[in-house]
């Protein structure tokens, strides 16, 4: 059965993603907007440098063609963050997007848009796999379907969106600093808008990995820590202001500072959410979700605004975004958005509002950060799986969220439990734990965070063998 998670619906290629399954979810959706009424206006689809992708969306448009829809298609793959943007921007019903994300590259799947360029909420999603699963294929040759008008290629689809971001940065702020930069695009599809960008804004930019691979360079296209030591090397070496590496689709982002130190997703949404609001002069909360950290918390509270907390799954970020008018709202794997210009991750966005901010201050971001936890104190977040047998879960389930019984924590006084999403344990010193089911997979998911890495460990350590026995 075809599940769509808090990122859309992903498989392995061969295996679930196949040419069948794919038809089915694009007939799921045709049936969905012929329930809805929402024919009326074409589909945005794209897709990203991953192998099957191209073919894939083509799969798709044929169905939606077949069924009286009319699709707006690119000639070159696109970052999600585009897509996204364009469903906003043109008013569209919905957009499509074949990616994986920061998934291996055995992995690809189908991320549905919505009204707003928003990640289609679960009630969207849940449906549709109701409509997958009685779905009656109908589809008809690509070319056939271009001929006949359903199927229309968009000429020039960055320049709205590249104006979009442009407009929001301080351009002669940048272009006086005269920055040099290294670009790791992780052989993915957000090469082009980001270098666009930066280039605009007269910086010197050099490129690594930016060809297509649909093997990522038997690397995971996610911008962490363990995938960014190339990029950390050459920035030393060669003398970089800053390197810039975004995943596979464009929606998450990490950063090397020019000594070589690794700027978590945690440290960027600190960093920017305390520069628009006291250097920028933007007022309003922050959003974070529950696996992200509790700095933010103590910043909002000392610029007199409020961090909220919504679960896991980026369209709650964003919709809590759009409730309270936040700054901005992120995740610690690496996504954020911000106020004014998508409600969905945008890499291209953050990436450069980071290299505004570095130009603004003359500090670098490990200056920057040290001025910040100087005033905040250190917050250090880590992260592990638990494996386990699937004939487990239920036991585990059980003990941690229907018996909700916890370990002891040496040392630490618990404020509060929550079951909101996964089981989650503030401890009053401002740190915490948290364990979630992964939707895919036979695992238990498990963060925390306190003053150092070796704290924080423990508490997932003690997490780990609590569920174990």
């Amino acid at each position: 059965m075809i599940r769509f998670g808090t990122g859309g619906w992903r498989a392995v290629i061969g295996d679930d993603f196949t040419k069948e399954n794919i038809q089915r979810v694009a007939q799921g959706i045709a049936d969905l907007m012929a329930e809805e009424g929402k024919k009326d206006k074409p589909v945005m689809i794209g897709y990203d440098r991953r192998f099957l992708s191209k073919e894939s969306a083509e799969w798709v448009a044929e169905v939606l063609a077949a069924n009286g829809i009319q699709i707006l298609f690119l000639h070159r793959s696109s970052p999600t963050p585009l897509v996204m943007f364009t469903v906003k921007d043109e008013r569209l019903h919905y957009g499509i997007e074949i990616t994986a994300s920061h998934n291996p590259a055995i992995y690809n799947g189908i991320k549905l848009i919505v009204e707003e360029g928003r990640d289609a909420p679960v009630e969207c999603t849940s449906h549709l796999e109701e409509l997958i699963e009685r779905a009656t294929v109908r589809s008809m040759p690509f070319e056939e379907a271009e001929k006949a008008g359903k199927i229309v290629f968009l000429r020039a689809p960055f320049n709205r969106f590249l104006d979009s971001i442009l407009s929001r940065l301080d351009l002669n702020v940048i272009r006086e600093a005269g920055i040099r930069l290294l670009f790791n695009p992780m052989h993915g599809s957000g090469s082009y808008p980001l270098t666009a960008v930066l280039y605009t804004a007269r910086c010197t930019v050099d490129l690594m990995d930016a060809n297509r691979d649909a093997f990522f360079g038997g690397m995971v296209p996610a911008p962490g820590l363990h995938q960014l030591g190339m990029l950390a090397n050459r920035v030393v070496q060669e003398g970089y202001d800053l390197g810039i590496a975004i995943d596979g689709d464009g929606d998450r982002v990490g950063i090397i500072d020019k000594n070589g130190a690794y700027i978590d997703a945690n440290q960027i949404l600190v960093m920017l959410y305390y520069y628009l609001h006291e250097y920028r002069g933007w007022k309003g909360p922050v959003v974070r979700n529950l696996a992200t950290t509790h700095m933010l918390d103590l910043v909002a509270e000392s610029l007199g605004e409020v961090c909220y907390e919504v679960p896991v799954g980026f369209k709650y970020v964003s919709a809590k975004l759009d409730e309270k008018d936040a700054i901005l709202g992120g995740e610690s794997s690496g996504g954020l958005t911000v106020r004014g210009h998508i409600f969905g991750k945008d890499s291209i966005y953050a990436a450069s509002l980071f290299v505004e901010m570095i130009c603004a201050l003359g500090k670098s971001a490990t200056e920057i950060w040290n001025d910040l936890t100087a005033r905040y104190g250190t917050h250090v977040m880590e992260e592990d799986n638990l494996t386990f047998h699937p004939d487990d879960k239920l036991r585990i389930n059980n003990l941690l969220m229907i018996e909700k019984k916890l370990p002891v924590f040496a040392g630490k006084t618990i404020a509060k439990v929550g079951y909101e999403d996964g089981c989650k344990v503030y401890f009053s010193d401002n740190s915490f734990v948290i364990c979630r089911f992964s939707g895919t997979e036979p695992l238990l998911r498990i963060f925390a965070e306190d003053a150092t890495g070796t704290e924080a460990r423990v508490l997932i350590d003690t997490m780990k063998r609590f569920a174990m026995n």
